[in-house]
């Protein structure tokens, strides 16, 4: 009977004539009825998934090339299942794992038919193995581990067709290469930054997608960014780092250069502003953020929590390796103030006449993906959800599988997420309510935070410090993301930076202590990805998402001090480079 349904509903080879790579993955997924092994299950569902890209990189530093890069890449992933959709290979500990010996299939770079259907059938051959002893390892596991109410493992969706052209546009390397050497010569004027570079990248893609439900999808999958680093210490040996980053769908979307160096010299002026500042003291009161780090901490604190997913099957007597939502369970309960709504709508391109470049039509299950009602009037409604079930009443997948996942499933992700505020106030009003809470509280200060380090444009190790330092203090759940331009606002309004400070305790459940909101609203555009705190590079796979958001004003949260040691200073002072050096 699978065999059947997988000719059944194979579908049509003339979805687009003349594209070599439409064709080679029609003609070997016909051959999926074939992956039949006496007494071992068969593949009920098989999905390929193809990324044909031309990418552009060039990378400086202090006004010297570090590198440049023009090269086609493609990438192919094979989903395959065996079973049934009630209960098939994935949500195990060790789905997703490649089978013994498997090497991945060399993927070629020209339209050859041959060479793409022979590695095809490789990764499909790889694939059906690592299946059959994923779903065997999963059945001996459950023999010995008591599973409350199994759900699904997969959920079904109705087929889509879409076929878009896939143009691309050519790149002028030179004078991108001189736009980012005269970019990353901005740092020359800042002698107390140690290290700092400048890249862009443009990724022209077309995305392929097909599968034996009858899905097939071309689409482009565009994006560009710009992302400026730098890095530096304090008196006391305090690292600090800072980023600027700029996303948009292509090149000629990127801001124009005077505001691209504009930018930058507005971080590397924070940056070396920090290096000079006192360093924060333990603080619990109302702190106020203005839109981009209002936007920033709705991304992290709210928008990773509402990609719910699913505890996988584990090993026994093995601890699983999976953070549970913050929300998990809280359908119907408050997380919000009542006059705050959250909506997330991939099928909005524009707002207030800028881009946006979380805007898609399906996601990477081939499901169309709405406007989608997630806070109402404060309240949880609804999560970001795939097609692999997760909780009684949320089995049906809403069009938000965006990047890969862990145990053989995919992650979901918000495109544009509107935060949104029916009651307002202006900035300098929202301000004063800061002050005037801190008067009534004999606080001496409040806190006003402008930015945080999200994505976080942090080392590995720093983050694993911190991940540790906050699980040490108690805080429970998932840590919120660090603070970088924290300032204590005093009575007069007079504002005083500070470095150093981190938030004690930060979640979901502080946004009902928010208490007013400003009129002023912001577009946050970023790079997603599975990473924590959506970690610059750190993971293979990415999602252009955007959040807007108003500036808010908390009742009441805590901030402590890093803890971490410091490193030395470097023991001979940097050379002089910049003007007149």
């Amino acid at each position: 009977m699978a065999a059947a349904v997988l000719m059944l509903a194979l579908p049509a080879a003339a979805a687009a004539p003349g594209d070599t790579i439409l064709q080679a993955m029609h003609d070997e997924m016909a051959r999926a009825p074939m992956l039949r092994v006496v007494n071992l299950d068969a593949p009920y569902f098989v999905e390929y998934t193809l990324e044909d890209a031309d990418v552009f990189s060039v990378s400086a530093t202090l006004g010297g090339l570090l590198g440049q890069t023009h090269r086609p890449l493609r990438a192919l992933d094979v989903n395959l299942r065996v079973g049934s959709y009630d209960f098939d290979n994935t949500d195990f500990v060790l789905s997703g794992m490649a089978a013994a010996g498997a090497e991945p299939a060399q993927l070629p770079l020209e339209n050859n038919y041959g060479a793409l259907r022979q590695a095809l059938w490789l990764e499909t051959d790889d694939a059906f193995k690592s299946a059959e002893e994923a779903i065997a390892r999963k059945r001996a596991a459950l023999q010995n581990v008591n599973m409350p109410d199994p759900l699904p493992d997969y959920s079904k969706a109705k087929p889509v067709q879409s076929v878009q052209a896939t143009p691309r546009r050519p790149v002028d390397e030179g004078a991108w290469k001189d736009r980012v050497v005269r970019l990353s010569q901005v740092f020359l004027h800042y002698p107390a930054i140690v290290s700092s570079s400048v890249r862009l990248e443009s990724i022209q893609s077309a995305s392929y997608l097909m599968n034996t439900e009858g899905s097939v999808i071309r689409e482009p999958d565009n994006v560009a960014y710009i992302l400026a680093r730098a890095w530096t210490q304090a008196g006391d040996g305090m690292p600090l780092h800072d980023a600027a980053m700029f996303t948009a769908l292509n090149l000629d979307g990127l801001p124009i250069e005077a505001s691209l160096q504009k930018q930058v010299e507005e971080m590397a002026g924070n940056l070396t502003a920090l290096a000079r500042a006192p360093r924060g003291e333990s603080y619990t009161g109302p702190v106020l953020f203005e839109p981009r780090a209002a936007a920033q901490l709705f991304a992290q604190v709210l928008g990773d929590n509402l990609k719910i997913t699913r505890k996988p099957v584990p090993q026994p007597g093995r601890p699983v390796p999976y953070l549970p939502s913050e929300l998990e369970g809280r359908i119907g309960s408050r997380i919000l103030p009542e006059w705050m709504d959250v909506v997330d709508d991939p099928t909005q391109a524009n707002w207030r006449g800028q881009p946006l470049v979380g805007a898609y039509d399906y996601d990477d299950q081939a499901v169309a993906a709405g406007p989608l009602d997630l806070v109402s009037q404060g309240v949880l409604k609804n999560f970001l959800l795939t097609r692999t079930p997760v909780l009684k009443g949320l089995e049906s997948s809403n069009g938000r599988a965006r990047l890969h996942g862990s145990f053989g499933a995919a992650s979901p992700g918000f495109g544009n997420l509107f935060v949104q505020a029916s009651q307002t106030v202006s900035a300098a009003a929202l301000k004063q309510k800061l002050v005037d809470l801190c008067k009534q509280r004999n606080k001496p200060y409040g806190l006003l935070v402008r930015k945080l380090d999200f994505p976080s444009s942090a080392s590995i190790d720093e983050l694993r410090r911190y991940a540790a330092d906050a699980a040490q203090s108690g805080a429970g759940g998932r840590p919120a993301t660090l603070p970088i331009l924290v300032y204590r606002v005093y009575p007069d309004g007079r504002e005083e930076l500070v470095r150093g400070l981190r938030f004690r305790v930060l979640s979901t459940r502080s946004l009902k202590d928010i208490v007013a909101a400003s009129d002023e609203v912001t577009v946050f555009s970023y790079l997603d990805n599975a990473a924590p705190f959506a970690l610059i590079g750190g993971a293979n796979y990415i999602a252009p998402a955007v959040v807007t958001a108003p500036g808010v004003l908390f009742d009441e949260l805590e901030m402590e001090p890093s803890q971490d040691e410091m490193p030395k200073l470097p023991i001979v002072p940097p050379p002089a480079l910049g003007p007149g050096a």
